[in-house]
């Protein structure tokens, strides 16, 4: 039995989940410096930056089903304490690289899909433990 080509793989749903991140934070004013920056194990889905801060972004995208709509799971709760942890050591790699005066903050922005199609986005600031 072959792959279902009518649905999207996770990397798909994540790719365009990120894209539409991109999007969201371009249209506020931020500029994207890096998508899927990795140091070691870790990794930063989106770095943005604006003239006075820069962003470490953890994308979380679902693709629920309608019937799972009357009360469906954020996104944001698949990131857990060590989620953030790896996000922000990834993200004092990224700082020694790239020294900046700038104030950093890790954000998270979920993605909710139905049907393939984004019907809401959210953006979470100032992530410093589990949501």
């Amino acid at each position: 039995m072959g792959r279902d080509f009518s649905k999207p793989t996770a990397k798909e749903t994540g790719d365009f989940g990120e894209q539409k991140a991109a999007n969201y934070l371009r249209r506020r004013g931020y500029w994207i410096k890096e998508r899927n920056f990795r140091a070691g194990k870790y990794e930063i889905d989106l770095i943005a930056e604006s003239l006075f801060s820069l962003l470490f972004v953890e994308v979380k995208t679902r693709n629920y089903k309608s019937k799972d709509l009357s009360d469906p799971v954020a996104p944001s709760r698949a990131v857990d304490e060590e989620k953030i942890r790896f996000v922000k050591r990834a993200a004092a790699q990224y700082l020694r690289r790239h020294p900046t005066w700038k104030k950093w903050r890790m954000d998270i922005i979920e993605i909710w899909m139905t049907e393939n199609k984004v019907f809401r986005i959210r953006r979470i600031k100032d992530v410093k433990e589990t949501y």
